[in-house]
């Protein structure tokens, strides 16, 4: 969807939905690829109203039995992912609360590079699982095992991960140089591609919903 067009179906919009596009949560993360919001829904009180300009993905860290804005009910797994495009919803956890990631995927040219590495590819790897793939992304669950350092490995694309567990997760470059960082459940980070290393839960637990942008 365009600018323009984007901006007349705003403009169309009821005068009560738009004063809840005004309550919609600022991104916790925009930039030039990616808008992601966090939303935590309560039980039968209907979420923030989001209008899409374009193509989504909704993340799925806490999930259940959630109802759409057009009145479509879906169960959803914890780590589980959905995708869609344009419009404007507003979500509604039926019975339990529920915890959404919206990822906005902006209409710009792929950073996907190539891997001259001679290593692997990020994912998959052992253990993963995809969830959820399509031409513009792939997503996946993991979870890091102690003791159990991932291969050295590339990066080749973007990646919005949103963390599961509450743990640290030291990162070793080729060079051998090691950062530790902790994260806590529902941390939201975005990384960049071009990146070698290998990756090893030091403390605590960790799993993630990782979206590759392709």
């Amino acid at each position: 969807m365009n600018k323009t067009r984007f901006c007349a179906l705003l403009a169309a919009l009821p005068a009560l939905t738009q004063s809840a596009l005004a309550q919609t949560p600022a991104p916790v993360i925009d930039n030039a690829r990616v808008t992601v919001r966090d939303i935590v829904l309560a039980p039968g009180k209907p979420g923030p109203v989001i209008a899409h300009a374009g193509d989504y993905a909704v993340l799925y860290l806490q999930g259940g039995r959630i109802r759409s804005s057009d009145g479509r009910t879906a169960n959803h797994p914890d780590g589980g992912a959905a995708f869609g495009h344009g419009g404007v919803t507003s979500d509604t956890a039926i019975a339990a609360p529920a915890h959404e990631i919206v990822v906005e995927l902006k209409d710009t040219p792929s950073n996907t590079v190539p891997n001259t590495t001679g290593l692997p590819p990020a994912f998959p790897r052992p253990g993963s699982k995809m969830v959820l793939e399509n031409d513009r992304m792939r997503v996946w669950n993991y979870a890091w095992v102690p003791g159990q350092p991932t291969a050295m490995h590339f990066h080749d694309t973007e990646v919005v991960v949103v963390f599961r567990g509450d743990g640290d997760i030291a990162s070793t470059t080729q060079d051998g140089k090691t950062v530790v960082a902790h994260h806590s459940p529902g941390d939201i980070v975005f990384n960049t591609a071009n990146r070698s290393h290998s990756e090893q839960v030091v403390k605590g637990a960790q799993s993630g919903i990782m979206l590759e942008l392709k």
